[in-house]
C-alpha cells in the first residue's frame, strides 16, 4: 500500500500543487478536479498528455482516477447516457495515465437520514434494478480493463459489499472512506475488529478524511494504526489516498489540514512483517500499564527503522519510556522518523554512544548485525534489546551475552509471544501437570511473502550471512521459542528445508521434528509461500489428560481450545492477566526495579541453537542431530 492525495484538495489547479506534493514526499497522486478547470474525464488527450509529462518529470505516479462516475440516484436514460459519455473519458484518461483504478458510484444514493439507507444489502428487487441500470456501465468498464472502486458514499459499507458479490468482477472492491458513516456503525463504539475485517477484504483503496484525524474537526477520530496495520497485513497493493475534506468554514487552512493528515498516516504508518488481519487491527490497540517510574523513564535510542519504525511508536506511547532518538544508515529515514517523533537522530549509532543520558539501544537491525551491534553498544556502557532472531549465529550470541555479564549490563531478546498473555497460560498448563504427560505437539506456520519483500532494504532477508536462513529463521523463531517456552529443550532434531517460490539463498519452507527422552515428539513446519495474505497459525499439543488447540490467521478465526474431564472449553485451566504492554516495557522494567527479565539473552541463545541444529540436520542429509546446550549460559 502507498499513500495517495486527491488532485483538488488545495483548491488550486493541480498543475501548480504537484511540485508540492513532491516536496511533501508523495510519490502518487489521485486526479478528480480543478486539472485545466476540468474534470479528469473532461481533459482533451492533449491535456492529459502534457499532464502525464508533468508527472514523470517530478517523478510522480497516478494513483487512481477519482470520478464520479454514475453519482446520481435512478438516472433517466438522458442521464444515463450522460454517464457514458463520461465513461469513455474516463478510459481515455486511464490510458493516457496509465491507471486503470478509478473511483465509481453505482446508481444508487440514499444517505443516513434516508429511509431507503442500507437497504441495498437486503432488498434483492432495489439490487435488482440497481444491477440492471448500471450493467452498461459495468460492461465498458470491464471491456476497457478498468479496475472499479465502490464507495461506501450514499451507502453503507455493507451495500457496497453485497453489490460487489452480485457484480463479482475479479480485482474491483470497495474505495473505503473509513469515516463515512463510521459514527452511526453499532460496532464504532466497541472494537471494530470485525467490520475492520470485512471491509479491508472488499477494499481495493482507502480514503482518509480530515476529520478522522485532526483534533480541531468535528467527527469520529479513526483509529488508523490499527486501520493501516490491518491493511498491510492483507498484502494488498492499494492506495490509501487523503481526500482532506476540509471545509471553506474551518479555520485551518486546505493546505495545512492536507499536509497534517499525511504526517499522521505517516506516523502511524506499519512496518515490514505484518502478520494476521485480525491481530493487526486488534494489538494496534493501547495495552496501557502505568509505572512507578514514570518520571524517570527509561531513556532508549532504537537503531534500524524497517519494523523498527513500529518499535518507536510502541516506546512513544509506553510508560516509563522515553524515546531519546533514531538511527538508521538511510538518513532521510532517520530524519523524518526524528522530526515525526521530536527527537533526535542520527546514521551515526557513536552519536548516541556517546551521549550519556542514553541509556539503552533497542537494535532492530538485520539479523546477522544484532550481536556484533549489541557488542558495540554494549562495550559504551549501554544496555541492549534485540529483536528476534538473537543473531544468525549461536556463536556470536554466546559472546555477546558473556560481555553483557561482564560489564554488568542487561541484554534482552524481544520474543514477544511472551508479553500477550496466551503463551503464559499454556506454559503454566503444562508446567502444573494439566495435560498429564505431554505426548506431542504439532505447528504450522502459512505467511505469505512477496518478491518485493524479499528485495526491500537491500535484499538481506533469506540470506544465511544476514537474516540466518529463510522461513524457519526469520518467522519460525517465534515458534520454536513457543515450543521451547511449553516443552522444554528437545534432545534431538531433524529437518528437511526447500525454496519452492522465492528467488532468496535459504528456504522458503522447511519441517522439522523433535524427540525428547521421555518419549514425547513435536512437529513443526513454517512457509512463506502462502497464497492467502495471512500469518495462519495452526498448533494442537495432547498428553495423557488434556489437548490443547489454537488457530489464529485462518478461515477458523481466532481460537483456542482446551479439553479435559469429558469436554471442551475455551477457558483457559491457570488464566493470566496481561502484565505487559510489549518487551520493552518489560525491559525498561528489568532495568529500573532489578527484576529478572521475561526473556533474556539465555533464551535467545538457546532459540539460536535449536534452530542451528534443525539446520545442520537439514543440510546433512536430514539426519538426526543432538542438541546441546552449553553449561556456561
Amino acid at each position: 500500500m502507498y499513500i495517495s492525495v486527491f488532485s483538488d484538495e488545495l483548491y488550486k489547479e493541480v498543475t501548480e500543487i504537484l511540485p508540492l506534493y513532491k516536496k511533501w514526499g508523495l510519490t502518487h497522486v489521485d486526479f478528480r478536479a480543478r486539472i485545466n478547470g476540468k474534470a479528469i474525464e473532461n481533459q482533451t488527450q492533449e491535456e492529459l498528455l502534457a499532464l502525464k509529462k508533468q508527472m514523470d518529470s517530478l517523478g510522480l505516479k497516478t494513483g487512481a482516477l477519482q470520478t464520479s462516475l454514475c453519482k446520481i440516484n435512478n438516472p433517466t436514460p438522458e442521464q444515463q447516457k450522460k454517464e457514458m459519455g463520461k465513461l469513455e473519458g474516463i478510459i481515455r484518461a486511464a490510458d493516457a495515465l496509465q491507471c486503470r483504478l478509478v473511483r465509481s458510484f453505482n446508481y444508487w444514493q440514499h444517505y443516513n437520514d434516508d429511509p431507503l439507507f442500507g437497504q441495498l444489502a437486503t432488498r434483492p428487487d432495489e439490487m435488482s434494478k440497481v444491477l440492471e441500470l448500471y450493467y452498461p456501465i459495468a460492461k465498458r468498464a470491464k471491456e476497457a480493463g478498468l479496475i472499479l472502486g465502490f464507495e461506501n458514499c450514499g451507502q453503507s459499507p455493507e451495500e457496497v459489499i453485497v453489490l460487489l458479490e452480485a457484480l463479482n468482477v475479479p480485482g474491483w472492491g470497495m474505495a473505503w472512506d473509513v469515516s463515512n458513516n463510521f459514527e452511526t456503525l453499532p460496532e464504532a463504539q466497541g472494537d471494530c475488529v470485525e467490520y475492520f475485517i470485512r471491509a479491508i477484504g472488499h477494499s481495493n483503496m482507502v480514503h482518509v478524511k480530515a476529520r478522522g484525524i485532526l483534533k480541531e474537526l468535528e467527527g469520529r477520530k479513526v483509529p488508523w494504526d490499527r486501520v493501516l496495520a490491518g491493511v498491510s497485513a492483507s498484502g494488498k497493493d492499494l492506495p490509501v489516498s487523503i481526500e482532506t475534506h476540509n471545509s471553506a468554514a474551518s479555520l485551518i487552512t486546505h493546505e495545512d489540514a492536507t499536509y497534517r493528515c499525511l504526517e499522521h498516516l505517516r506516523k502511524v504508518w506499519p512496518s515490514a512483517a505484518p502478520g494476521d488481519i485480525r491481530s493487526a487491527v486488534a494489538e494496534s490497540r493501547k495495552v496501557d500499564f502505568e509505572r512507578p517510574y514514570k518520571d524517570d523513564p527509561v531513556r532508549i535510542v532504537v537503531v534500524g527503522l524497517g519494523m523498527g519504525k513500529t518499535r518507536v511508536k510502541q516506546i512513544s506511547e509506553t510508560s516509563g519510556i522515553k524515546l531519546a532518538g533514531v538511527c538508521d544508515i538511510n538518513i532521510e529515514k532517520a530524519r523524518e522518523t526524528g522530526r515525526q517523533y521530536g527527537v533526535p537522530f542520527s546514521d551515526d549509532i557513536n552519536v548516541f554512544l556517546n551521549d550519556p543520558s542514553v541509556e539503552a539501544v533497542y537494535i532492530v537491525t538485520p539479523t546477522g548485525l544484532h550481536c556484533s551491534m549489541a557488542e558495540q553498544c554494549l562495550m559504551a556502557g549501554k544496555h541492549v534489546l534485540t529483536t528476534k532472531p538473537m543473531d544468525a549465529e549461536s556463536g556470536n550470541c554466546i559472546r555477546a551475552m558473556k560481555l553483557a555479564k561482564e560489564k554488568g549490563l542487561l541484554l534482552g531478546v524481544d520474543f514477544d509471544l511472551h508479553f500477550r498473555g496466551q503463551l503464559t497460560e499454556l506454559r503454566k498448563a503444562a508446567e502444573e501437570g494439566w495435560f498429564g504427560k505431554i505426548l506431542c505437539a504439532n505447528i504450522s506456520l502459512n505467511i505469505k511473502r512477496t518478491r518485493e519483500y524479499f528485495k526491500e532494504n537491500g535484499g538481506w532477508r533469506g540470506t544465511w550471512k544476514l537474516d540466518g536462513g529463510g522461513a524457519m529463521s526469520n518467522q519460525g523463531i517465534h515458534e520454536i521459542d513457543r515450543l521451547i517456552t511449553v516443552l522444554g529443550v528437545p534432545d534431538r532434531v531433524r529437518a528437511s528445508i526447500a525454496t519452492q517460490v522465492h528467488e532468496i539463498e535459504a528456504e522458503d519452507i522447511g519441517t522439522a521434528q523433535w524427540e525428547y527422552k521421555n518419549g514425547c515428539i513435536a512437529r513443526f513446519t513454517v512457509t512463506t509461500t502462502y497464497p492467502a495474505p495471512a500469518w495462519y497459525v495452526k498448533i494442537d499439543i495432547h498428553g495423557t489428560k488434556g489437548a490443547y488447540i489454537l488457530c489464529s490467521g485462518g478461515p477458523e478465526g481466532d481460537h483456542i481450545y482446551w479439553w479435559a474431564d469429558g469436554k471442551w472449553s475455551e477457558n483457559a485451566p491457570y488464566p493470566v492477566s496481561r502484565k505487559w504492554r510489549q518487551g520493552s516495557d518489560n525491559f525498561a522494567y528489568s532495568l529500573r526495579t532489578g527484576e529478572k527479565l521475561l526473556v533474556g539473552a539465555r533464551e535467545g541463545i538457546i532459540s539460536r541453537i535449536v534452530l542451528d541444529r534443525m539446520y545442520d540436520s537439514a543440510k546433512a542429509g536430514e539426519n538426526w542431530v543432538d542438541v546441546v546446550i552449553p553449561d556456561d549460559i
